[in-house]
């Protein structure tokens, strides 16, 4: 049993340190709150699914998807 903290799993998972600990909050992650931060088992992280970059995809993306589906592209 291998105790890892959130920068070392941020690292590992390919994400921020803040993504680490919001999924700590939301209860995707177990953790422990030691000493002034969490840890985690190493093997924890095998438990958790993290999809990309969160947020709105590129506008190139949207075009893209727009013109397969026989759409134009909304433009602000």
């Amino acid at each position: 049993m291998k105790l890892i903290g959130v920068n070392d799993a941020a690292e590992r998972l390919g994400v921020s340190s803040r993504r680490v600990r919001s999924l700590i909050t939301e209860g995707k992650l177990d953790a422990i709150y030691v000493g002034g931060g969490y840890v985690m088992e190493e093997s924890a992280l095998r438990s958790v699914t993290v999809y990309g970059k969160a947020g709105r995809p590129p506008k190139a993306e949207k075009e893209a998807t727009a013109k397969a589906n026989g759409k134009k592209a909304r433009t602000q």
